[in-house]
């Protein structure tokens, strides 16, 4: 897993070079700092299986499961990440402040939260088979979404 995801790495680094606006640039830097996460985490998880099997720590067992519980749902967020709080009506958009989404007017009172809108293979246009290739290959699933207010 480590070498596949350290190769996908070189091959959106090698693929960036063909970026023709910033925005594409931007998607594919945000991939590779994706990608760096997950290898760093594919490291604390290998050291802690080595401590694991030499016995010199013991609490390595402990810490490696709980690595390997967060590993497994490991995302890689290339846009907008949405929280939505639906006790307090508010959400949220990268990790922003909480924005209220109740709404009061004449007509009576109306919860609108965002919602995410995956982009299309165009919009992505050459990461979109990477992407694809990275999710298949090694099982970490990469979002590409804008968070888009609906209209009526």
């Amino acid at each position: 897993l480590y070498a596949k995801l350290a190769g996908f790495r070189l091959v959106v680094l090698a693929n960036r070079f063909g970026c023709d606006t910033d925005f594409s640039r931007e998607l594919h830097d945000r991939l590779i700092e994706g990608l760096e996460a997950a290898v760093a985490r594919i490291q604390v998880i290998m050291t802690l299986e080595r401590r694991v099997f030499t016995g010199e720590d013991e609490f390595a067992e402990y810490q490696l499961q709980g690595e390997t519980e967060i590993f497994g749902r490991f995302t890689i967020n290339l846009l907008d990440d949405l929280d939505i709080d639906l006790d307090t009506c508010e959400y949220r958009i990268n990790s922003r402040g909480w924005t209220n989404a109740v709404a009061a007017d004449d007509d009576g009172v109306e919860v609108n939260y965002p919602e995410l809108i995956a982009m299309s293979e165009e919009e992505l246009g050459s990461l979109a088979p990477i992407i694809k290739g990275i999710t298949q290959e090694t099982g970490i699933p990469v979002h590409a979404a804008r968070a888009v207010h609906s209209s009526e």
